[in-house]
């Protein structure tokens, strides 16, 4: 279990050679080029010439020379195709397949949604730098060096999608979550939803995809997200471990904290490395924290179990955290509290739904609940995760219609097989076992 808040040196953040090699260059002067230009590059001062200048891009590795591997498809919501994209080996060469695989879908939206974004929250590239300064030193480095894979990938600058995952930190918003297990649910398994109210001007349900991770060192884990996005706003890992968020904060305190990592990114940090409920609890206590949130940490595997969490920044330190189980007489929602059920509506009509169900629910069931509590105007997506069967359910919102009045799209990642080995991606991972340089989840002959 590892705990990365602040940045490491470049040496040991494993950044492709390629990278490297730019950064050694300004002291080499040579370092990094293509042998058969330093061969040149030598030759000609021999002679007293000026060797040509090679393009930009043979600084970097090519895409071939990446490493790693990804492999899109597409499920349905109904009738509309949303895309999957499986990737796998180091963060950057996650980062680059997925960037790579979702070009034209990022290419497209960032920069039309950094237009709106800055015009509504009235700041410019300046600024966001100055956001993005004080976020990073406190980011895993593992999303970083996914961002910047993602930029190589798929055209767009970093200091674009750098921008793009500072919105979430600046803007208010509001969600609900609602965790059932063990009785409360038809077959014990632990189910979790997450309602995401934020902001349809945004247009990122537009451009869905669910990206499976198959990391090198670390859990698999899946985002149901957006293109451009490397920032969790919910997830599932395969030790079962399901997270979702709630934004408490109001406008009127913004700015909020800056020098901390965003939720977001520290939802990577629990995916990868939280095996169980207690170890992503022991995770999410080392984080500092921006501002106010709810959250449910759901076990589907180990502890099979869930939490409820508030944390509110601003308050004084003993009031600033609350963690609450099942059936808390000492939860902010007593007595309307039931036996394996943590859930956060604020005040939508949830447990209604929850006691009339009581027993029966299964991932449909969860999503009409989600479906029935929305923040309408504003439901961007909803989701529901089976985190004892490694399952999710997704409807995005669409055209001039809301996640609530969308079909759900259904996805068992126990059963996702990119090269058709009868072996499911999630257990062969991106390692090489036989040598020949292609990922496990992409070599049939694995």
């Amino acid at each position: 279990m590892q705990t990365r808040i602040m940045k490491k040196d470049a040496t040991k953040k494993g950044l492709p050679a390629g990278v490297m090699s730019v950064l050694l260059a300004g002291v080499t002067g040579l370092t990094g080029l293509p042998a058969a230009h330093c061969q040149a590059a030598k030759q000609a001062a021999i002679r007293g010439e000026a060797a040509k200048t090679p393009a930009a891009d043979a600084w970097f590795r090519r895409g071939e020379t990446v490493g790693g591997g990804g492999r899109r498809f597409r499920i349905l919501q109904g009738d509309r195709p949303i895309p999957v994209v499986v990737v796998g080996g180091t963060p950057y060469q996650m980062g680059y397949h997925l960037g790579r695989l979702m070009r034209a879908e990022i290419q497209a939206f960032v920069p039309a949604a950094l237009a709106r974004f800055k015009a509504a929250l009235k700041i410019g590239d300046a600024g966001l730098a100055r956001v993005w300064a004080a976020t990073a030193p406190y980011t895993d480095d593992r999303v970083e060096q996914e961002l910047l894979g993602m930029a190589e990938g798929s055209g767009v600058s970093l200091s674009a999608l750098q921008q793009v995952q500072c919105f979430p930190l600046l803007m208010s918003y509001s969600c609900s979550s609602i965790a059932a297990w063990g009785g409360a649910t038809r077959d014990g398994h632990l189910y979790q939803t997450r309602d995401l109210d934020w902001s349809l001007e945004a247009k990122a349900h537009e451009v869905p995809v669910i990206v499976l991770y198959l990391p090198r060192q670390g859990h698999p884990h899946v985002l149901p997200t957006f293109a451009g996005f490397s920032g969790a706003h919910c997830g599932l890992n395969a030790a079962g471990i399901a997270l979702a968020e709630m934004g408490d904060s109001p406008g009127r305190e913004a700015p909020y904290r800056l020098r901390a990592p965003h939720f977001t990114t520290w939802f990577r940090t629990l995916l990868y490395d939280a095996g169980s409920l207690t170890e992503a609890l022991d995770l999410f206590r080392a984080q500092p924290p921006t501002k106010r949130y709810h959250f449910v940490f759901g076990d589907g595997r180990n502890e099979h179990r869930a939490v409820k969490i508030r944390l509110h920044a601003p308050e004084p330190p003993d009031r600033r955290l609350r963690v609450w189980r099942d059936n808390d007489p000492t939860d902010e929602l007593a007595p309307r509290v039931l036996p394996g059920v943590v859930y956060q509506d604020e005040g939508r009509g949830a447990f209604p739904f929850l006691k009339a169900h009581y027993g029966k629910f299964d991932g449909p069931l969860m999503m009409k609940l989600a479906q029935s509590i929305p923040i309408r105007g504003g439901n961007v997506e909803d989701v529901v995760f089976d985190a004892t069967a490694l399952r999710l359910w997704v409807a995005y919102a669409h055209g001039d219609k809301e996640a609530y009045q969308m079909p759900a799209a259904f996805l068992d990642l126990r059963k996702v097989d990119s090269d058709h080995d009868g072996k499911s991606d999630w257990e062969e991972g991106a390692a090489d076992r036989n040598g020949n340089g292609v990922p496990d989840f992409l070599d049939p002959e694995s």
